[in-house]
C-alpha cells in the first residue's frame, strides 16, 4: 500500500482550528467537510469530536488517500468519503450529496476558497441550501483580504504564488464572500483571527 498523503500545513493548523470547532459544534451531529484533501483533518477532528458524524468529501481523485487515513484510524464516526465538487454545469452547487440521515448541521472547509476559481466559489455557496439544515453553520478557514487589502506581506506573497500557479486562484475578499453567504441567508456569527494570518469565519443559516 502506498504511503498516505501528508500535508505539513494540516499538522500546523489543526489544534487552533479544533479549539474553534469545539466552541461552535457542540450542538451539531452531522458535519460535511468540503475539500478534505489528505484526510488528516477528518481523522483529527472526528477523534476529538466523537459526538459528530464527520463526512469527508473531495474530488474523486483524492478519495483513495482519504480512505487510507480513515481506515487506519478506524473511527466509528467517519463514514466513507464521498466524491463532491462545486460545479457550474448543469446545476450549480454540491448535489448530489447523500442526505439520508437528514441535512448536515454544519459544513466545514479549510484552505479551499483561494484554490478554487471564483466561479466555483460562487457555485459552492449556491449549493449550500441543498445540504445545510435551516439553522446550520458554515465554517471556513483560510486567508482573506479585507477592504481589498492584504492583511500581511506573507499573504501578498502567497497570493502571488497562487496566481503564478493558476491565474483563477487567489486570496478572496471577505466582503465578496460574505455577500455570497448572505445571498443564501447565512449571517456572520464570528470572524476569528488564527495563526499565520488566517481567519475562521462562521456563518449561520437563517430560516426563511
Amino acid at each position: 500500500m502506498p504511503d498516505k498523503p501528508y500535508a505539513e500545513s494540516c499538522e500546523r493548523n489543526r489544534a487552533p482550528i479544533l479549539a474553534e470547532l469545539q466552541r461552535h459544534l457542540g450542538g451539531a451531529r452531522r458535519v460535511l467537510e468540503i475539500g478534505s484533501g489528505t484526510g488528516q483533518h477528518a481523522v483529527y477532528f472526528a477523534a476529538a469530536l466523537p459526538w459528530l458524524s464527520w463526512q469527508a468529501s473531495d474530488h474523486r481523485d483524492h478519495l483513495p488517500g482519504i480512505r487510507q487515513w480513515l481506515d487506519e484510524a478506524a473511527l466509528p464516526n467517519t463514514p466513507s468519503p464521498i466524491a463532491l465538487q462545486a460545479v457550474t454545469e448543469p446545476v450549480a452547487g454540491l448535489q448530489p450529496v447523500p442526505t439520508a440521515g437528514g441535512r448536515f448541521d454544519a459544513v466545514f472547509t479549510a484552505n479551499t476558497l483561494h484554490i478554487m476559481s471564483w466561479t466555483h466559489v460562487q457555485a459552492l455557496f449556491a449549493g449550500l441550501p441543498a445540504v445545510l439544515s435551516t439553522d446550520g453553520l458554515l465554517l471556513v478557514y483560510g486567508p482573506f483580504n479585507y477592504g481589498g487589502a492584504f492583511t500581511s506581506d506573507s499573504n501578498r506573497a502567497f497570493d502571488g504564488w497562487l496566481k503564478a500557479r493558476d491565474a483563477a486562484s487567489g486570496i478572496r475578499d471577505f466582503e465578496a464572500v460574505d455577500a455570497l453567504a448572505r445571498a443564501q441567508r447565512l449571517v456572520l456569527q464570528a470572524d476569528v483571527a488564527m495563526p499565520a494570518n488566517n481567519r475562521l469565519l462562521v456563518w449561520q443559516r437563517q430560516p426563511g
